[in-house]
């Protein structure tokens, strides 16, 4: 009970403020856009470059991690796209779609700070390790497969469109800088890290007040039998997946629980985005984000209480 009051409702209270006063028109779309424009393309950009350059490489990336979240997100792409398509009969596209949604979970805005009241600041290199490659890779995967069922075998190109659109991620350029000044020691100001620090603190409540917001916009409406697997998959097979490929590895405790937390988070907001980039499945993504969120209040508070639920 002291993960939910104390962990995961101060989260999701954030997330409801947001929610109540965009839905009383307190705060209005354009102001939420606002927000979420500032947060997605700059505060938490500074806030992935930040963590990936001053990360411990040869600690954070333990092939065990990035083993045990990967293959379990993998399977469960495979597992929203096959299940859309044979047990729902929905179209390969709308498949496709609903397999991202399914791989793609709100790693940064709900993972980080969940993962942060359960077991502090210090327990979150594992978490920016999963984050390092979790756009690149959840995009390459999606696209891919959308590209591919679109060309229907003509997939002259396909590597460079995908390229493209991975490139042109705001969050993908954030990392990369981050790893290159890791990687070079290239040494930076200290006036220049104070700058990044104070864009920090307002990257993750700003973040969670504007996707309240965001929500406010989705209805729950029809499909609910695919919304319902859709939330199975990414709030239960997933971080189960995590726990038995973790466990099966070795992974260590730290990596472990950062990997599990992860992987237990609702789908995030690119869901939808991705859905809208190909305007296909979107009613489903749009429910599948916000019912899962509201899930994941309990949910994760259970796969924390397995997991001990704090330092």
């Amino acid at each position: 009970m002291q993960a939910l009051l104390g962990v995961i409702l101060p989260v999701f209270l954030v997330i409801g403020f947001g929610y109540l006063v965009a839905r009383r028109g307190w705060f209005g779309d354009a102001a939420v856009d606002g927000l979420m424009q500032f947060t997605q393309q700059f505060a938490i950009p500074c806030l992935l470059f930040a963590a990936l350059a001053r990360l411990d490489l040869a600690r954070g990336f333990d092939l065990a991690l990035i083993a045990s979240f990967y293959g379990a997100a993998t399977l469960c792409f495979i597992a929203g796209l096959l299940g859309a398509r044979l047990l729902f009969g929905r179209p390969w596209e709308d498949a496709v779609a609903i397999g991202f949604v399914c791989l793609f979970s709100n790693s940064v805005l709900l993972g980080l700070p969940i993962m942060e009241r359960a077991y502090g600041a210090g327990a979150l290199e594992g978490n920016f390790a999963i984050i390092a490659l979790h756009a690149p890779y959840c995009y390459a995967l999606g696209l891919a497969a959308m590209e591919t069922v679109r060309a229907r075998g003509a997939l002259a190109g396909l590597p460079q469109r995908i390229a493209r659109a991975v490139f042109r991620n705001g969050l993908v350029l954030a990392i990369a800088a981050g790893l290159t000044v890791n990687l070079t020691g290239l040494p930076l100001p200290g006036v220049v890290w104070d700058a990044l620090d104070l864009m920090i603190r307002a990257a993750l409540p700003a973040a969670l007040f504007g996707l309240g917001g965001i929500l406010c916009r989705y209805r729950p409406e029809g499909d609910l039998r695919t919304i319902a697997y859709v939330c199975a998959v990414s709030l239960v097979l997933h971080p189960a997946l995590v726990w038995i490929f973790g466990r099966g590895l070795g992974l260590s405790e730290a990596g472990f629980r950062s990997a599990v937390v992860t992987a237990a988070m609702a789908p995030g907001v690119n869901g939808y985005v991705f859905a809208s980039l190909y305007g296909v499945a979107r009613r489903v993504a749009a429910s599948a984000v916000l019912i899962a969120t509201a899930a994941s209040v309990v949910t994760a508070w259970l796969w924390l209480t397995l997991l001990g639920g704090g330092p």
